[in-house]
């Protein structure tokens, strides 16, 4: 059995964020191409064996992208040969007319965004896993980890989009940035949090729940693997992007 692909012999997860898809600084950083990086991303994650992909926010620079570059974005999700999830960050909140809804970008079978269903959670059963996370469905602030549901798998991952404050930061409701707190980490009872929002690949929290920030493509140059293993145990290790 190939990494990733059982709970029976553990889990693989690559986790990104922070992609920031364009026909803009992205994209003269890449070549002209503003989906090379969702492309090594999902590159990255195939030679890494993974069995599903979590992408934490800004996937996209903003909502008001071109139809070409969105249909190029949703071919390369398509393609991607495993599940995809998706939350939509604070550059591409879930709104009306957003890029998500106007790329039709939940239109292939391996593709989740979460929010655009209604729901917050995904559920894989043959890899013992559950997701969760807060998508953005506004610019306004809100709390990206509020209210986490009762646990419904073996195994349950939770993303995030926003600013991790640090200790003593709890109720800090006069510093406006998509809030996270230790003591909201904590109360996930997650194996791992994916974060998203900061550029830099690093973990953050001082409890048992390890939270990470993968970090952008361009910026950090690594995706986050995560293992769930068969005994229970978890590892993250950061590997390099694949070169197209």
């Amino acid at each position: 059995m190939a990494p990733g692909r059982g709970e029976r012999g553990g889990t693989a997860v690559v986790h990104s964020s922070d992609i920031h898809v364009d026909d803009g600084y992205t994209a003269r950083l890449n070549g002209g191409d503003g989906t090379a990086g969702l492309r090594r991303v999902l590159a990255a994650a195939r030679r890494l064996g993974a069995g599903l992909t979590l992408l934490a926010g800004d996937v996209f620079e903003h909502n008001r992208l071109p139809e070409a570059v969105l249909a190029r974005a949703r071919e390369a999700l398509e393609e991607a040969g495993m599940p995809v999830v998706i939350l939509p960050g604070n550059h591409d909140p879930l709104t009306p007319g957003s890029a998500w809804e106007r790329g039709r970008i939940d239109e292939p079978a391996n593709v989740r965004v979460i929010g655009m269903d209604g729901g917050d959670s995904a559920a894989f059963p043959e890899l013992g896993l559950e997701i969760w996370g807060r998508a953005h469905r506004d610019y306004g602030d809100m709390a990206p980890l509020a209210a986490p549901p009762p646990r419904a798998a073996r195994w349950r991952v939770v993303m995030a989009h926003g600013h991790y404050c640090g200790p003593g930061a709890d109720g800090a409701a006069h510093r406006p940035s998509w809030l996270i707190s230790d003591s909201e980490i904590a109360a996930t009872g997650a194996d791992y949090v994916a974060l998203g929002h900061w550029n830099r690949a690093v973990r953050v929290g001082g409890g048992a729940v390890p939270a990470w920030y993968s970090g952008s493509p361009d910026f950090a140059g690594t995706v986050n693997l995560v293992r769930l293993g068969a005994d229970g145990s978890v590892s993250v290790a950061r590997e390099p992007l694949t070169p197209e």
